[in-house]
């Protein structure tokens, strides 16, 4: 297996950032194993059968798709999810949403909303950590939203309710403690793009300047909030002072910006005053 692992790292090189974790995670896949499982077996000789599916799941990383839809999940913050191409990856950088969530709520009993779901992994992991909580979760995919079922049934969440409909639109006339999301907000043309060619180009772009679900999020979310209560948005890198711009023209107040592990300024919000 030492063997094949150094080959596939190889070939996965050009097209990842992380290419012996991604061979390491293909292979243990294959095998049925765990990675640490796995380290203990380099010595055994691979069977035929699994050499040449681990060949077909190399090419594929190759060709860039995400380590995430050839395994089928994907772990966020505490959870492993189910993935598909219907949904995007959840990204380590969406967790500062959930963190800063849960300082927000502290302990009471609350109402919280994820717009624009996905795989459920924010409206998830909210509602794993705060088993008192009322999470809703919108997406206008009802492939997305059969992704989010999934999880949250697989992981014993079947509480948070699942709604189909454009960011907030099914939730008109409720109120809430916590709105949260991670909206496309790549630019139009942008060349980072063509390297998420698998993923659900909506949930990507907006087709735009990347501002434009922020902006409608923004511009709709306050009514649904009761004095008191937050949004949080994840944005692009170079979106922060937009994204404040936003939240002041929308009359918020305590409006901050955090950075992700990178330094990056990575998700805004701002309290319904």
């Amino acid at each position: 297996m030492t063997e094949a692992l150094a080959w596939a790292t190889q070939r996965i090189d050009a097209a990842s950032d992380s290419p012996r974790q991604d061979a390491e995670i293909l292979l243990a896949h294959q095998l049925g194993l765990s990675r640490g499982q796995l380290f203990t077996r380099l010595r055994e000789t691979l069977r035929l059968s699994d050499a040449e599916a681990f060949e077909e799941l190399v090419a594929r990383r190759v060709n860039q798709q995400p380590v995430a839809y050839l395994t089928g999940e994907k772990g966020f913050w505490t959870l492993t999810l189910k993935v598909s191409p219907a949904v995007l990856v959840p990204r380590p950088e969406t967790e500062l949403l959930v963190e800063w969530g849960l300082e927000i709520l502290g302990e009471q009993k609350s109402r919280i909303a994820d717009l624009g779901t996905g795989s459920g992994a924010i409206a998830l992991a909210l509602a794993s950590e705060r088993p008192e909580a009322e999470v809703i979760a919108t997406d206008a995919s009802p492939a997305a939203l059969a992704v989010a079922r999934a999880n949250a049934a697989d992981l014993g969440l079947e509480r948070v309710q699942f709604r189909q409909g454009h960011w907030s639109e099914p939730l008109q006339g409720e109120v809430f403690d916590l709105i949260v999301s991670n909206p496309p907000y790549i630019r139009a043309g942008d060349e980072h793009l063509p390297a998420l060619r698998h993923e659900p180009l909506s949930a990507l772009t907006d087709g735009a300047d990347g501002l434009q679900c922020l902006r409608e999020i923004v511009a709709t979310a306050p009514a649904l909030l009761r004095p008191g209560g937050w949004l949080l948005l994840e944005h692009g890198y170079d979106q922060g002072e937009a994204v404040r711009g936003l939240l002041r023209q929308a009359g918020m107040a305590d409006i901050a910006t955090r950075r992700d592990l990178g330094g990056q300024e990575r998700a805004t919000g701002a309290r319904q005053p």
